[in-house]
């Protein structure tokens, strides 16, 4: 009996079908983010707000993400500068080594990519992109490049916001960040409310079990496995440069210094000195749950491993072009949020406030978390925020929870699971790895709504189900606050 053979031909004729769907019908990013402002101003004056209001909201809100905009560009610079690295580019092709079979390769990545994301979710899709391309120079696997990207993707689809780089988590824990009206609700939450919860490593395990059985499950092999040939923009050779060669008295000063590690370890000197400071002076829960530092950490980490300015900078300049998506569609992010909040009707509602009104009005305590879990993931499918909208949604979303005694710790983490769903179609956060794989939405949709299928139903039952293992505590205020 073959591989193929051995397959359920049901699943793998799903994820087929749906590739198949998606690769015909699915727009690029940018027109999938087009019809998001237009779905969202339509709905906005449907409840009467003005046309004038909608349009000045939008182009207020156009460029109020561009601090965020450049921390998500510099969490592609420094994810792709680390994985990049001449080290980090051995252990992934010693990684690529591994793998035996196809499936068994599909599935590798995907373990890895989860595994990642909990980390950086940055780090997590340009190290399963490039662990992807040195899969496919491996020929003689016959590894669907699709489902391989897919399974890259599962890191920021499946449970990144369960981790370490959850937007939503480090607000809660940094009094400091937190807008003074937020803090009054819900004090703080500490990581150990939040993504340290028994309740959520539990939930992050089974996730990604779930995942890895799709994964097995639906990726196709033999004859039915398209390659990274079958894809005119796919190119998988390696174009890390080898390390550059040690300077010499015959360099110009000016080239001599680019080869030379010299300014390379003043920097780490003083980059790491001041990250050995945070880390001592604050808690170590206080200290990681800044998206500042974490970029501060991987780009010095990033500049270390490459040893050579050159090398460095050569990393950086093969990065930007994947944060290309990210910097012109995010403006129409932030217009389409500020539309959703701020555009308000004759009776000074706004659409957000009405879609929790409506989601808050028909929940009671054992149903809030499976209803506050369909509409953060069916908010999250127009706004996907990477944890920012938190912001937005935590007053009243909080405050419905202490109306109910719902522990707010894992109120939080409903948000978090709940806001992933929507990743896994759409493709605004695939772009960066699209950009590193040579491929296009719709050639990974097929095979990350199978997972979605999976997702949405097991997510909803956790939460609910975990959730009813917590009891409520009220808000806990800084000291002095």
């Amino acid at each position: 009996m073959n591989d193929v053979a051995a397959q359920p031909a049901w699943s793998v004729r799903l994820a087929l079908r749906c590739a198949a769907f998606a690769e015909r019908w699915f727009p690029d990013a940018y027109v999938f983010a087009a019809i998001g402002v237009v779905v969202i101003a339509a709905f906005a004056m449907g409840f009467g707000a003005s046309p004038a209001q909608v349009a000045q909201r939008f182009g207020e809100g156009y460029w109020s993400l561009i601090p965020f905009t450049m921390q998500m560009a510099f969490v592609v610079i420094g994810g792709f500068v680390v994985a990049t690295a001449p080290p980090v580019a051995r252990l992934i092709d010693r990684l690529a080594r591994l793998p035996r079979t196809g499936r068994g390769a599909v599935c590798f990545v995907a373990l890895l990519s989860m595994g990642s994301s909990l980390l950086s979710w940055g780090f997590s899709l340009v190290f399963a992109g490039l662990l992807v391309r040195a899969l496919a120079r491996r020929r003689e696997l016959d590894m669907d490049y699709r489902a391989a990207g897919a399974a890259a993707y599962l890191g920021l689809g499946a449970v990144w916001a369960l981790g370490l780089s959850s937007s939503a988590a480090q607000l809660q824990a940094n009094p400091a960040s937190m807008p003074p009206g937020l803090l009054q609700v819900t004090g703080v939450l500490p990581f150990t409310q939040t993504i340290l919860l028994w309740q959520s490593v539990l939930m992050a395990a089974i996730l990604i079990a779930a995942s890895l059985l799709v994964c097995w499950l639906t990726a196709p092999t033999g004859a039915a496995a398209r390659t990274a040939e079958n894809f005119a923009g796919a190119t998988v050779d390696v174009e890390t440069p080898p390390l550059p060669p040690a300077p010499d008295s015959t360099r110009r000063p000016g080239e001599w210094l680019e080869h030379s590690p010299l300014l390379v370890i003043l920097l780490s000197l003083l980059g790491f000195g001041w990250l050995a400071l945070e880390f001592i002076d604050k808690p170590l829960v206080t200290a990681i749950a800044n998206l500042n530092t974490y970029n501060f950490l991987f780009l010095s980490l990033g500049l270390l491993l490459h040893w050579r300015l050159r090398s460095f900078l050569d990393a950086v300049t093969r990065a930007v072009p994947a944060t290309a998506g990210v910097l012109i569609q995010f403006p129409l992010y932030g217009g389409m949020a500020l539309i959703l909040t701020h555009a308000t009707g004759a009776d000074g509602v706004a659409l957000s406030h009405r879609l929790a009104q409506l989601f808050v009005r028909i929940a009671n305590h054992d149903t809030f978390a499976a209803v506050m879990g369909v509409y953060s993931a069916v908010l999250g499918f127009f706004v996907p925020s990477g944890g920012g909208k938190w912001i937005i949604e935590a007053p009243y979303v909080m405050q419905a929870a202490n109306e109910l005694h719902f522990h707010l710790g894992w109120t939080v983490q409903i948000y978090n699971a709940a806001e992933a769903l929507p990743n896994l179609i759409n493709p605004f956060w695939m772009l960066p790895l699209l950009g590193i794989l040579g491929l296009r939405a719709r050639d990974l949709v097929g095979f990350t709504f199978v997972q979605l299928l999976v997702h949405v139903p097991l997510v909803l039952g956790l939460l609910w189900l975990l959730g009813e293992t917590l009891v409520y505590l009220p808000p806990v205020m800084p000291a002095g606050g």
